[in-house]
């Protein structure tokens, strides 16, 4: 045979050999009790990023294993941000430790109109309707919850009225709705929303207790809570956010009248601006709203 044809045979034979030497010095390097006392303490070190990434997840506002619901905290305001300060990381942190998936949105009047909160509350939850949200909760920002006997949880019976006559730090009558009241979307839509007819303070929570009943939903509330009136913060300091309780005009005998004409499907405004705030680290969406004031119908909206 002649060498040239020596070559070829020698060549994989050479090549295979080789071969083999690298995987078994490969499977030696891996079995060396150093390596795989390297390779046990990677996967430990997993295991507990993994078990971090989860628990963080959990915690997230944006997760809820009760349901799959998510709410939103719905925040009427004008010029309250001391309220807000103090509101927003509190609410927060109190929805999480609670497992509530949440986001809160505060609702800026930035009209030159009188505060309206009901016709906040509608332009609030309009915002709401093509997210993932499908429950709400109408608070007041000087209302903080101190126990979690009261809960935030999904109200698949019916409205719940967390701040209750019996809990409530200031408001105590029977038919009394108003500081902190939940509602589902489809509930919301039966009562159709609030009358965006109260400019001013008040009154336009008696209006919607009078929604709630005329549609034949039952209104829930708290039950067995042993806080009393200690129940909720109460930071509203009426020396520097005194309230327009003034009435102008009819406004005063109109105002305990049932308002059968308007509702979030009749609601005149615009969202001027959408702002993301970062307050204590908690994610507070601001909407900007412009309201509209039908002057025939509602002559007190402006401030005289």
């Amino acid at each position: 045979m002649r060498p040239q044809k020596l070559i070829l045979p020698l060549a994989v034979i050479l090549f295979n050999y080789l071969a083999l030497k690298l995987i078994k010095c490969h499977d030696r390097t891996n079995s060396h009790p150093k390596i795989i006392k390297h390779e046990k303490q990677k996967q430990k070190h997993q295991k507990v990023e993994n078990e971090i990434k989860e628990e963080n997840v959990i915690q997230s506002p944006l997760k809820n294993d009760r349901g799959g619901h998510k709410l939103a905290i719905i925040v009427p305001f004008r010029d309250r941000f001391d309220e807000l300060m103090e509101f927003a990381p509190a609410m927060h942190a109190f929805l999480n430790e609670a497992y509530v998936a949440h986001e809160i949105i505060v609702v800026n009047q930035v009209d030159s109109y009188r505060f309206n909160r009901a016709a906040l509350i509608n332009a609030g939850f309009l915002y709401t309707l093509d997210t993932e949200i499908d429950y709400i909760a109408m608070h007041d920002v000087d209302l903080i919850p101190q126990t979690h006997q009261i809960k935030y949880e999904f109200p698949e019976n019916g409205p719940v009225h967390i701040a209750s006559p019996e809990l409530h730090p200031k408001y105590h009558y029977a038919n009394y709705v108003g500081g902190i009241l939940m509602f589902s979307h489809n509930d919301f839509k039966k009562v159709n929303g609030m009358s965006n007819n109260f400019w001013g303070w008040g009154r336009e929570d008696d209006e919607l207790f009078l929604r709630i009943r005329d549609v034949g939903l039952e209104l829930h509330r708290p039950k067995g809570v042993t806080t009393g009136y200690e129940t909720f913060k109460h930071v509203h300091d009426k020396v520097k956010r005194p309230r327009d309780y003034k009435r102008i005009g009819d406004q005063k005998k109109q105002q305990f009248k049932r308002d059968l004409k308007s509702g979030f499907h009749t609601l005149k405004h615009k969202v001027a601006r959408t702002d993301v705030l970062n307050i204590n680290s908690t994610p507070v969406k601001i909407l900007h709203v412009e309201l509209e004031c039908n002057k025939e119908e509602t002559p007190w909206c402006e401030n005289q």
